[in-house]
């Protein structure tokens, strides 16, 4: 049987921040945490958001283990604490890819005595940050969990019910690798396209003629970019068959514009119409 009591929040970043006031503000938890600036630490603990720093004295008390990393980060880390946390401590991790971090971190937690599931609360900002987290980020989006070969039944069904608890309105349990050609569609091709497109020379003066388009489709070309660099490598394979398939879509419109093909340019845009209108969206 899961216990937990004891929570530790590596890294008090936007998702890591925001997950310390989901859980300090719907649970009884103890949320102890850690932070490579202190001064965003020392901000956490007057939020409420954070009850005790995270140190090497108290790190064996953890139950369960947040890891607010970047994936390669977290990796690291894990290999370099995993021998200090209790044995069966419950470990996870909110990094956007999974395929990676759910191949290297099975073994680092074989040999340190610890429990890894993968997992991806699918929430965010353009902006990031403690400053910008908030408890009710995650209301209603939806938490993925990806097991491992060595996740227990019991596991991910404690995480579903703590997803819920702390606000998520929707659980997906999928394999890695389903997770991340998804998340190359759903996530990753959009930042891709609203960080080229606002590349344009035309950009810098798009103010007094700019309204809704030009906010949904650029909104998060306002990144993290050694994040987003890091995402985008290490899933190079899914999100270059969507990059593909984008450039694809994309030339076939504008050769049909260049050569004032009426007939062709209506078709490929009813084509997205009607994906649009078959989801109800």
């Amino acid at each position: 049987m899961i216990e937990i009591k004891n929570i530790a929040v590596i890294g008090l970043g936007l998702i890591g921040g925001s997950l310390a006031k989901a859980i300090a503000q719907s649970t009884d938890y103890h949320i102890m945490a850690s932070n490579r600036t202190r001064a965003t630490l020392l901000q956490a603990i007057e939020d409420g958001a954070v009850h005790e720093e995270l140190t090497d004295s108290n790190l064996s008390q953890a139950d369960m283990v947040i890891l607010g990393l970047y994936p390669e980060e977290a990796v690291d880390y894990m290999d370099k604490i995993g021998s200090q946390l209790k044995s069966g401590a419950l470990v996870i991790d909110v990094s956007g890819i999974k395929r990676y971090i759910c191949r290297e971190m099975p073994p680092i937690a074989q040999k340190h005595g610890f429990v890894f599931v993968g997992a991806h609360p699918m929430a965010g900002k353009e902006k990031s940050g403690y400053a910008n987290s908030e408890a009710a980020l995650f209301k209603g989006a939806s938490f993925i969990i990806t097991p491992t070969d060595d996740s227990t039944s019991e596991e991910v069904a404690w995480l579903t019910e703590f997803a819920h608890q702390i606000g998520f309105g929707m659980h997906v349990v999928c394999s890695p690798a389903e997770h991340d050609r998804m998340i190359a569609f759903t996530s990753q091709l959009p930042h891709v396209l609203a960080n080229a497109y606002v590349q344009s020379p035309q950009c810098l003066h798009h103010r007094g003629f700019s309204a809704g388009s030009y906010r949904d489709v650029s909104r998060v070309a306002r990144l993290n970019e050694h994040l987003w660099a890091e995402l985008f490598l290490q899933n190079s394979d899914a999100l270059t068959q969507e990059l593909d398939l984008l450039i694809k879509n994309i030339t076939e419109m504008c050769d049909a514009i260049k050569a004032n093909d009426r007939e062709t340019l209506e078709a490929i845009l009813g084509r997205g119409r009607m994906v649009k209108e078959e989801l109800g969206e």
